[in-house]
């Protein structure tokens, strides 16, 4: 999850214009080793249109972009969007959840695999923190203050510090596993 050092995901309106971009290699690679872990993205709705199609366009009219082997993953991997309102999915390695959101979460951690990462925005990411979904924690702290915005803890949450790592591009990601309730 991408934060600012305020601890916001995103500004008041959805806005992420703040997040840093201009990764180091060193960060990229951490990025990518995380998902060497993973064989199963699950998505907000909300998230999935313009996640989809990005990785998608990359692979399809994009050989020779950097992020190409990232995006080959991204459009491998099996995708699970959680949604009340779509009845069915266009997307390659795409299948739709609408059932109760724990339900839905602990059939797929029950099955044999690799692990699951989530991308989502404020109010699925604050859902699966809520429920107790969300057995470890990724913060990308970009080195901004934006003053206001969305956020993903509602509640007092506890946390424990697994291990920190700063990158040149001034990440910071702050890796805390869930301690249960």
């Amino acid at each position: 999850m991408q934060l600012s050092v305020d601890g916001y995901c995103a500004g008041p309106n959805g806005e992420l214009d703040w997040m840093t971009w201009d990764w180091d290699d060193e960060l990229k690679k951490f990025v990518d080793d995380l998902h060497d872990t993973v064989d199963t993205i699950l998505l907000g709705r909300k998230m999935t249109e313009g996640f989809i199609s990005h990785w998608t366009n990359i692979v399809k009219n994009k050989p020779e972009d950097e992020s190409y082997p990232f995006a080959k993953k991204m459009v491998d991997f099996q995708k699970v969007v959680f949604t009340k309102t779509l009845d069915s999915s266009a997307w390659e390695n795409t299948e739709l959840a609408k059932g109760n959101l724990a339900d839905e979460i602990n059939k797929l951690k029950n099955k044999n695999g690799k692990d699951i990462i989530v991308y989502g925005g404020a109010g699925f990411v604050s859902s699966l923190v809520k429920e107790g979904l969300i057995d470890e924690l990724n913060f990308f702290i970009n080195p901004t203050a934006i003053g206001n915005g969305l956020r993903i803890f509602s509640d007092r949450t506890d946390l424990k510090l697994e291990r920190s790592k700063n990158f040149d591009c001034g990440i910071v990601v702050l890796t805390y596993s869930s301690l249960k309730k």
